[in-house]
């Protein structure tokens, strides 16, 4: 017969988990509060990133407003993007704080080094969207069967922001990968073993992630994915030397 859980276990049990619960309650404060302050800041800035956004297809002056609330509508969404991107590394580092208890001294110390990249990794996904993947959707875009095409700019905002988002997320793979094998959780063979699943399923998100159909721009895309998940398997060696 299993032996009976006595009340002060479960007293202890449920005192753990009030603790984990009020953890995760400061640590959401704290990362709404951080995203909250960024976004303040970015709402002073988003005229000028507006302009930088617009730059791919070739200024405002490109782009029509067709609702009163539109224009506002894109002020508030290019703020939170960028209220997020500044707030990055303290998102980050809030979740890896909540993990860390639950892990060993070197664990922790490999969480932790990896905050600056999982930031660093992010950027070069925005930054690979705007001077890669845009300047070679757009125009194929707003040419396409020669037709005039003005884009709504709250339609150009959606599909830009959109694009950077996701890209960007996309580019955490190899620093994630490398601390799911550093944790166990996976290993290079069992990556490398499934590399043709991997690259049907990055076939898959490029379809869906990429403005235009055209196998063009989903090579565009492929190509630094395929790469950077094999990136992954390396990163997966790495973490599982001894």
């Amino acid at each position: 017969m299993p032996e009976e859980t006595s009340p002060d276990e479960i007293r202890s049990l449920t005192m753990s988990i009030w603790e984990h619960i009020n953890e995760l309650r400061k640590r959401l404060v704290v990362a709404a509060a951080a995203f909250l302050v960024a976004c303040v800041v970015t709402f002073y800035v988003a005229p000028n990133l507006m302009d930088i956004l617009a730059v791919p297809i070739g200024g405002l002056d490109k782009l029509q407003a067709v609702e009163v609330t539109e224009s506002l509508g894109v002020f508030i969404r290019i703020s939170l993007l960028a209220g997020f991107i500044l707030s990055l590394p303290i998102l980050v580092y809030e979740v890896m704080a909540f993990v860390a208890p639950g892990l060993t001294d070197a664990e922790r110390r490999y969480i932790y080094i990896a905050i600056p990249f999982i930031v660093l990794m992010f950027l070069a996904g925005v930054a690979f969207t705007y001077f890669v993947m845009l300047p070679a959707a757009i125009p194929f875009l707003v040419t396409f069967m020669n037709i005039k095409n003005v884009p709504r700019v709250s339609s150009y905002v959606d599909f830009t922001t959109n694009l950077m988002f996701w890209i960007g997320i996309s580019f955490e793979m190899p620093i994630v990968v490398f601390l799911l094998a550093k944790l166990g959780f996976v290993s290079p063979r069992m990556l490398l073993g499934g590399w043709r699943y991997a690259i049907v399923i990055i076939a898959i998100a490029a379809a869906v992630i990429t403005p235009t159909a055209d196998p063009f721009n989903m090579m565009l895309l492929m190509a630094p994915l395929i790469l950077i998940y094999f990136l992954s398997i390396l990163m997966a060696v790495i973490a599982r030397r001894k």
